[in-house]
């Protein structure tokens, strides 16, 4: 269920503000949308796995807030970010 190293750097690669951001929220919120479709797909087999739904929602609550973070700081990055990760239908 994790995410591996190489897509992982390879999400960093394309949401990075400078060479060596690792945690801007634009990182944050592409790594956090992977690991949630990750467990989207996980539940699908295990679907009694109560346990990790919690982890989810958490996930969930946490990209969330960075959301509302983003879009009140920089509204620009926001509305391409949301475009490129496919959120807000």
């Amino acid at each position: 269920m994790a995410i591996n190293l190489a897509n992982k750097v390879e999400i960093m690669k394309k949401f990075k503000r400078h060479e060596a951001d690792t945690a801007s929220p634009e990182v944050q919120i592409a790594l956090m949308t992977e690991k949630i479709n990750l467990l989207t797909e996980h539940f699908k087999i295990n679907v009694k796995d109560h346990h990790s739904r919690i982890g989810l929602m958490r996930l969930v609550g946490r990209r969330r807030k960075l959301l509302i973070y983003l879009h009140r700081v920089q509204p620009t990055k926001y509305k391409s970010l949301i475009d490129d990760l496919g959120l807000r239908k």
